[in-house]
């Protein structure tokens, strides 16, 4: 115990308290506090499967699909700008992920450098919103949809939405309670099963696709030509990328401080990237394939399995459901880390397992509604989610370039530290990419008048956050905070 409590770098930093270790079936005490030396534990190679294995699941292959059947994207275009925005977001979400063994503490308590304690609780509260009700729900419905279609592809008697998805939800939540090192176990063990199955779906997948297929001027939303899909493709990718990045430092602040940044970067970015494109790649072949069918009333995982051997499409169905469960592992335990950022006072020592539990059942509850025109749905909260994330990330990282990672440790749990430009910067950013907005719920007056512009939101977003908050003045590390710098820089890797 002696190693726990001696360990904070500054006074005014709390803890994590209790005895924790790298026992996978104890529960993970405490909630937002600052991991201490004797705690930490692990490499950066973790982060590889734990980032790809929640990737391998239908909601990443319905990205690659929505360019093509919303939009009419190309299948060659449509790939390229799936890569490339896969690219984009995987790269920060690799930086993001080197601030956990860095800084010891989760990535929404981190950004409280940048945003100061109360402007920080808006990104954190929508980062609880998004990941406890919106991601749950997604991910949840597309589980429960595989369930059904196993049973039914089985010649059993079909369980209800509401059954399937409760099904769903319950071991997600279990998983999530437990904790960190049963979330990193979790995902290092289902890898294989997924990696493989996805592997040879995709492979089949590839065969029956008519990679030829060019830009189709009868898709419902298909106004901005080839170039305008190919920009939205971009989008598409890059949203779903990006919308990890809120988590990063959260499944990396249990590694040793002494942790290279260089490996955690490269594995979780690229545990995020490989993951990603294969099955956007796959999702934009599948779209082209004869007899899938994407109207309002059809099941998107059906179509999934509708090309595939039927011994192939009952296991893929399994992988679907387990996938699901992977992903909403994540989203639950990083929903408990925001809402917990947002300083409401839990004093149990399990808070962020009760926490992780109770939005399970909102996500449950959310997911219901769900199970309807899953397509449009799925495209706006995608891109509604996007357009706070940039500026978001963008005031993180270049606070973070301008004090070159100089923080005290104490600032991120310091109420008086208010600094109101990083909060001003990401409004900014946001009301300047309102205009370019282009999705199914809304289009922007730019889109509008230029569909061939796609949506060009999140440059714009990323670019005058930066801009406004550099111009604001923003200021450099302190001669405190330079002071205070060995307690929390990272050994060179």
């Amino acid at each position: 115990m002696s190693s726990i409590t001696a360990d904070p770098p500054e006074t005014g930093v709390p803890v994590r308290e209790g005895d924790y270790g790298e026992r996978v079936v104890s529960i993970e005490p405490g909630g937002v506090e600052y991991i201490p030396a004797g705690e930490r534990h692990g490499g950066p190679l973790q982060l590889f499967w734990t980032w790809t294995s929640p990737n391998f699941e239908f909601a990443t292959v319905y990205v690659g699909v929505l360019p093509v059947v919303l939009f009419g994207g190309g299948f060659w275009m449509t790939v390229v700008g799936l890569v490339l925005g896969t690219a984009l977001g995987s790269i920060t979400h690799g930086w993001l992920s080197t601030f956990g063994p860095r800084y010891g503490v989760p990535q929404l308590i981190q950004s409280r450098g940048a945003f100061g304690y109360v402007g920080n609780l808006l990104p954190a509260a929508l980062n609880t919103v998004t990941s406890g009700a919106g991601w749950v729900a997604v991910n949840s419905v597309s589980g429960a949809f595989a369930v059904q279609t196993f049973f039914e592809r089985v010649g059993w008697p079909v369980p209800t939405f509401w059954l399937a998805l409760a099904l769903v939800v319950a071991i997600e939540v279990a998983i999530a309670f437990v904790g960190y090192n049963m979330v990193h176990q979790f995902e290092r063990v289902i890898f294989p099963f997924l990696g493989l199955v996805f592997a040879v779906c995709c492979l089949y997948i590839f065969s029956r696709a008519i990679p030829s297929a060019g830009f189709n001027p009868g898709a419902p939303a298909a106004g901005g030509g080839q170039i305008g899909a190919f920009i939205l493709a971009v989008f598409f990718a890059y949203a779903y990328a990006v919308s990890w990045n809120p988590y990063g430092a959260d499944y990396a602040r249990y590694l040793p401080k002494g942790t290279g940044a260089l490996k955690v970067a490269l594995a979780a970015g690229l545990g995020l990237f490989v993951s990603c494109a294969v099955l956007e790649i796959a999702g934009a072949a599948l779209a082209t394939v004869a007899g899938t069918s994407w109207g309002p009333n059809d099941v998107p995982t059906d179509q999934f399995v509708k090309p595939l051997p039927q011994a192939l499409g009952l296991i893929a169905t399994v992988a679907i459901a387990v996938g699901a469960i992977a992903a909403n592992v994540l989203n639950l335990y990083s929903a408990a880390m925001s809402f917990l950022t947002l300083g409401i006072r839990l004093t149990l020592r399990r808070r962020r397992a009760l926490v992780a539990m109770g939005f399970g059942v909102i996500g449950y509850f959310v997911g219901l509604t769900g199970n309807a025109a899953p397509g449009g749905k799925y495209e706006a909260f995608l891109f509604f989610n996007t357009y706070w994330i940039v500026p978001f990330i963008a005031v993180v990282l270049t606070d973070w370039t301008l004090r070159r990672g100089r923080y005290r440790q104490a600032t991120f749990f310091d109420a008086r530290h208010r600094p109101w430009k990083g909060i001003v910067a990401m409004l900014a950013g946001i009301a300047a990419s309102f205009p370019f907005w282009n999705q199914t719920l809304f289009v922007g007056v730019v889109p509008a008048d230029a569909p061939q512009f796609g949506d060009i939101s999140f440059v714009v977003g990323f670019v005058v956050t930066v801009v406004v908050y550099v111009a604001l003045g923003p200021r450099r590390g302190t001669a405190s905070d330079i002071a205070a710098a060995g307690a929390v820089e990272a050994t060179p890797g």
